[in-house]
């Protein structure tokens, strides 16, 4: 299914390919374009303040922990927690008040003016939206200096939660995104927090949160403290601290979100463990399926973490598994890579527990796209492919010399550091190209975006 703007893109792709050198199409995922924005510039939140760390708090840092498309060229991109890379209290992990936002992007492709590839990306920041709740939160020792009486906004900072609360409290300010999703209507965004786990729904306008998913009791951990490390020792079962709710897709029906953890629960193995679920929420009931996914990789014999999720359909989806080497790393890239998965006729894993227990049930994958090969053959270096790939979203047709194919972004989390090693750390996107050959048979739907009336 194409969006109500393919035509329209169509016409100027035509052009595209009679302006630039496009390289001949294949059946096979290609990289069309890349962009980038530093990450020392200021957002747009107009914030004004410092942080406890010296950090400005509207640096615009890192925008890639999760990226979603909201129809023609505009994206929503989302920072994580915020920086902490800045060494000043590891009682909170470096963490600070740092407010959770989003940011509206436009993504623009045209024809490539030098270069190898067939397309420009220009990157322009058109808004940032920080995040708030109407009711009144937990921050602990900590009080974000911008709230009012109206507005309670959410911070990243690790001990921003009541004593004795658990961590699916709605009610803790501590606030970790790492998925965000548009509304079928265009109106609301759903965001995953790895401090919950939570799912939870803003508008989109505002920042502010209108409402929440309960996740089954198997994902909360009991016991929370402001060191990762000790909260980890502390449970025995849940989430695992920092590794919580990751990926997060929508189906192009917009009836159902599908989301992960970024490890295992502690129980199923925990961080390092290969069996991680893959939990189904009905976006009217909130109802919940879960299904076994195997992070394993038979050819370095590695238990991958999964950064993204992403729905090719309303049953068949990509995951996007990395390990952490790359830029901002100081390390080579080796994994980064997408994989397809079905959940047509899979098995219902809620009632089961332990990596023993989910195996036999785990959902079959297939190979998608190798991403850093892909990057290599294209001419990076394993040195300069982005250590943290997070975000991933589909977006418009394009035309190659008269071909159509589909279009996917990927977006890099550069963990608010704008240089690491003597090497520039931005804020990077990459375009890949593809089609129906690519996917094997699997039919693919684009969302169409019908902003509410």
């Amino acid at each position: 299914m194409k969006n109500a703007t393919i035509s329209t893109l169509a016409l100027a792709a035509a052009t595209f390919t009679t302006l630039a050198a496009v390289s001949p199409a294949q059946a096979a995922v290609t990289l069309i374009a890349k962009g980038s924005l530093p990450a020392t510039s200021a957002d747009l939140s107009g914030f004004t303040n410092t942080l406890e760390s010296g950090v400005s708090a509207n640096l615009l840092g890192g925008i890639g922990s999760g990226l979603a498309w909201a129809g023609g060229s505009t994206f929503l991109a989302m920072p994580d927690r915020g920086p902490n890379a800045n060494a000043w209290n590891p009682a909170v992990d470096d963490t600070t008040t740092f407010i959770p936002r989003f940011h509206t992007l436009d993504l623009s492709l045209s024809p490539a003016t030098s270069g190898s590839l067939p397309f420009d990306l220009s990157i322009t920041l058109q808004k940032t939206t920080p995040l708030f709740s109407t009711d009144a939160l937990n921050y602990g020792p900590a009080v974000p200096t911008a709230n009012t009486r109206q507005k309670h906004y959410f911070t990243g900072r690790s001990d921003n939660f009541a004593a004795g609360s658990n961590s699916t409290d709605a009610l803790n300010a501590r606030l970790d995104p790492e998925g965000i999703r548009v509304s079928k209507s265009t109106n609301l965004v759903y965001i995953t927090d790895e401090y919950g786990p939570y799912v939870y729904t803003f508008n989109r306008t505002t920042g502010k949160r209108v409402g929440m998913f309960t996740l089954p009791a198997k994902f909360t951990a009991a016991n929370l403290s402001s060191q990762g490390a000790a909260e980890i020792s502390g449970n025995t079962s849940g989430r695992v601290a920092n590794k919580g709710m990751e990926g997060l897709a929508i189906t192009p029906d917009g009836k159902t979100l599908v989301g992960f953890e970024q490890s295992p629960l502690i129980q199923d193995g925990g961080d390092g463990g290969n069996m991680n679920r893959i939990i189904t929420i009905d976006v009217k009931t909130g109802a919940t399926h879960e299904y076994a996914y195997d992070n394993h990789l038979a050819a370095t014999n590695k238990n991958y973490n999964s950064s993204e999720l992403l729905a090719l359909n309303n049953h068949e989806f990509l995951v996007l598994e990395r390990d952490g080497k790359g830029l901002g790393d100081g390390s080579k890239a080796v994994i980064k890579q997408i994989w397809k998965l079905s959940l047509a006729g899979a098995t219902d894993i809620s009632d089961l527990s332990g990596a023993a227990n989910l195996q036999p049930f785990a959902v079959t994958k297939t190979l998608f796209l190798d991403i850093a090969a892909t990057l290599m053959a294209a001419g990076f270096a394993d040195t300069q492919i982005p250590a943290k790939l997070e975000g991933m979203a589909f977006g418009d047709d394009v035309v190659i010399d008269g071909v159509t194919k589909h279009t996917l972004y990927i977006a890099n989390d550069n963990d608010f550091l704008a240089n690491v090693g003597g090497l520039d750390n931005p804020n990077q996107i990459f375009v890949f190209a593809f089609d129906e050959n690519d996917l094997g048979g699997s039919p693919f739907v684009n969302q169409v975006f019908k902003p509410a009336q």
